[in-house]
């Protein structure tokens, strides 16, 4: 199942890159073509062995029409954290088949996972089923594979959602807010075999009635979330390799560094270029994109890339066997916003950085036992300090599967490093979360980020229907280091006691959420969250005490 933070995005301060800087991210952007141009040669040498020659008796054979069976192909979402073994076995899988009395005898194949938030991006929805004899109609069948001849295949689609909500101490200001928030996507997808890929999808996302400012993930109005083109590079081995230029949602492993972020009105995206290969054991990925800015030019102007950011990785999927994986990645931000400290603002993504992740996971289940280890390590410098931080998630669990309503149960414990001393001047030991989907993990508030934080947690997931789905987290966190700050979803540090003389205790969260799968592409999602102040936030944030009530509908097709 894939399952969901606002990130609420610091004003971008623009100067020019230093001189530095510059030559060092065209250094970095050689290395990357170069690499993709002896990678994008090594397939084509795996790709196509030299064939026999022909037969002079040979008789002439006509060429066939392509199979579309298999085709096109897409990426199967990653198994998040903390994930969930959905129910099997005979029942009713969503609301509709309840009140219909369509008792089913296992779970439905279906493109979407039965649940309101979803990060996988809209070109890896699978609807290649709809290829194969006996499958289960659809009243939007008729807009997906629409076949243009032999060659060409056509799909629309899109998503709604509506989300009201209400959030008391918003934000640590001891002030409320009550908001709407509305999200419409529309995209087209048209290929030519699986040669060439042309994928468009729009957004447009509105806030109404808020008692405080709308946050710059709340609001888009028209604009683009994906725009590229994909060519086919050759066959390799048992897997294809393409190319990727454009507006591109990026989504990786476990997304703690990496994601979409379905959780918020505006999701997230990119630009620029990605090389990939996918087969059925090993997925190798290389990028080099810039994210998009919403914020600067305003909701109503189309969107552009962030100059000042160049985000370049390597990453490499290992799959063993049915639900286990293993990530091996290197990632380097460049990051050329500003030359002010990042310590006096308390901010990682306004000071010139250059900072590179590499980081290896491990998921999967045995027998019922849920398990998942993630390291991560960062080097490299920021605003003049040599970086050296590191985090660390890991969790276990166990699904009581002779038990009734498919109970499952995680402990987990999630660590990211924060400096010792702020004020040094030579050192930066906080750890950096870059593109995360935060609030998945720590807490649908967003108080808290992957950075300076321990947080000691649970997870408990009932299924009392196959169509009905009850989560709830408890989370208690403590600062890694009691002088640097706490730090928010978005990265941005909230409260600080430079002497250390509040404590370290931030808090304790608990998270509901009930999410009702209508139909195939309804879902209702309700949730309640709230923060008790500990010791750290009732003497930096006095009188705060932070919850969160939403309810949410959301439809896609």
């Amino acid at each position: 199942m894939n399952l969901p933070c606002p990130l609420p995005s610091p004003a971008i301060i623009t100067v020019k890159p230093m001189e530095h800087r510059a030559t060092g991210a065209r250094s970095w952007l050689s290395k990357f073509f170069l690499g993709a141009g002896i990678l994008g040669l090594a397939f084509q040498v795996l790709a196509n062995p030299t064939a026999p020659p022909k037969s002079a008796a040979a008789t002439p054979v006509a060429e066939s029409k392509f199979d579309w069976s298999k085709a096109p192909p897409v990426t199967p979402a990653p198994r998040g954290g903390v994930f969930t073994v959905p129910p099997s076995g005979p029942g009713y899988y969503s609301l509709w088949d309840l009140l219909t009395g369509n008792e089913r005898k296992g779970p439905p194949v279906a493109p979407y996972a039965p649940f309101a938030l979803l990060t996988t991006p809209a070109f890896d929805i699978d609807f290649r089923y709809l290829a194969k004899p006996g499958y289960e109609k659809d009243v939007f069948d008729p807009v997906k594979r629409i076949h243009l001849g032999d060659d060409w295949l056509l799909s629309f689609g899109g998503n709604f959602w509506f989300r009201h909500a209400h959030e008391s101490d918003s934000r640590l200001s001891n002030q409320d807010n009550t908001f709407n928030l509305v999200r419409t996507r529309l995209h087209a997808d048209l290929w030519y075999r699986d040669q060439v890929r042309l994928f468009a999808e729009g957004i447009d996302a509105r806030s109404f009635s808020q008692n405080l400012s709308p946050l710059g993930i709340d609001v888009n109005h028209t604009d683009m979330l994906n725009l590229f083109a994909d060519i086919k590079l050759a066959n390799v081995k048992d897997g294809q390799a393409y190319v990727r230029v454009g507006r591109q949602e990026l989504l990786y492993g476990s997304q703690r560094l990496i994601s979409t972020l379905d959780w918020v009105n505006t999701r997230r995206t990119f630009q620029g270029v990605k090389t990939f290969w996918r087969t059925p054991k090993l997925d190798l990925d290389a990028f080099w994109v810039r994210p998009m800015n919403t914020i600067p030019s305003g909701p109503s102007s189309f969107d552009n890339w962030d100059t000042n950011r160049n985000f370049y990785g390597l990453w490499g999927t290992y799959k063993p066997q049915r639900g286990h994986a293993a990530d091996l990645y290197f990632l380097s931000l460049d990051n050329n916003n500003s030359t002010v400290a990042a310590s006096a603002i308390g901010t990682l993504n306004t000071g010139n950085s250059f900072v590179h992740t590499i980081g290896s996971r491990y998921i999967g289940d045995t027998n019922n036992f849920l398990y998942e280890l993630e390291g991560m390590y960062q080097f490299g410098q920021r605003s003049n300090q040599a970086i050296s931080a590191f985090a660390v998630a890991s969790g276990a669990g166990y699904r009581f599967a002779a038990l009734p309503m498919n109970p499952q149960m995680w402990l987990r414990y999630d660590f990211a490093s924060g400096t010792k001393n702020p004020n040094d001047g030579s050192h930066s030991n906080t750890f950096n979360q870059l593109f995360p989907f935060g609030n998945y993990y720590l807490g649908f508030i967003d108080r808290v980020g992957r950075q300076n934080i321990h947080d000691f947690n649970a997870q408990f997931t009932l299924h009392p229907q196959p169509w009905f789905t009850f989560i709830a987290q408890y989370h208690r966190f403590y600062l890694a280091n009691k002088q640097d700050f706490l730090y928010n979803a978005a990265g941005v540090g909230s409260a600080r006691d430079a002497t250390g003389q509040s404590g370290s205790h931030v808090g304790d969260e608990l998270d509901l959420r009930f999410n009702i799968h209508v139909n195939r592409h309804q879902d209702v999602l309700l949730g309640y969250s709230k923060l008790w102040a500990g010791n750290f936030l009732q003497k930096t944030k006095p009188g705060v005490s932070p919850d969160l009530f939403y309810v949410q509908y959301n439809f896609r097709f």
